[in-house]
């Protein structure tokens, strides 16, 4: 965490293992079974390769996904299969539920600021209602920018109306809080639940707890 100037006015917050845990690993094993693709590879192109790089930037749509995934591995299932498989791979994550709607009951304005697609943001909105709770929401392949990129930081600023020590943000990502504390935002790593809400605590904020 960097240095606080003074008490944040509004709080960025990352979706995945922040908010909600996920574990592509489910999808994967989902996946395999209505193809020929060995488990570990599939988890591999469905976390780590070019072709999400490229669905959650925008370059590519949900359906152009589909047909690159199944080109791929062999899976033979219906778009609503593959949908359902892809995105139900999500659990919240309590205490950082709890710390949002802490803020948001003080008047805090909270963001939602994510590498994601919107395979994954529909499944969310359908079954996590705490996601309608935010006053913004900076999503990757909205945007077609990705985190850490500065494009993504400025649309947050934008959205926010705020800029530098005024924006706390909470992410997993070194990387993606180095560009943050870079633009002068206030910055926390989250490691654990625990660990986060001391920190917000500390400057001044609701912590929920």
């Amino acid at each position: 965490m960097n240095t606080p100037t003074h008490r944040p006015t509004a709080v960025v917050f990352d979706l995945g293992k922040v908010l909600v845990d996920f574990d592509y690993s489910i999808a994967a094993r989902r996946i395999g079974a209505g193809g020929r693709m060995p488990f570990g590879q599939i988890q591999q192109h469905l976390s780590q390769s070019d072709l999400l790089v490229r669905y959650e930037t925008g370059l590519i749509n949900q359906a152009e996904f589909y047909a690159e995934v199944c080109s791929v591995t062999s899976f033979a299932g219906s778009r609503a299969e593959f949908a359902g498989f892809f995105a139900d791979i999500f659990t919240e994550i309590p205490a950082m539920i709890s710390l949002q709607a802490a803020l948001r009951r003080a008047g805090v304005p909270t963001y939602v600021f994510s590498n994601t697609n919107d395979l994954a943001i529909n499944h969310i909105r359908r079954h996590f209602p705490f996601f309608a709770g935010f006053d913004g929401y900076i999503l990757s392949y909205e945007v077609r920018s990705m985190k850490p990129h500065h494009r993504i930081y400025e649309a947050l600023e934008e959205l926010s109306g705020r800029r530098g020590a005024d924006l706390l943000y909470l992410d997993d990502r070194p990387e993606n809080i180095a560009a943050g504390a870079a633009r002068g935002w206030q910055v926390i790593l989250h490691e654990t639940p625990g660990q986060t809400l001391e920190a917000v605590a500390a400057l001044g904020l609701p912590d929920g707890r």
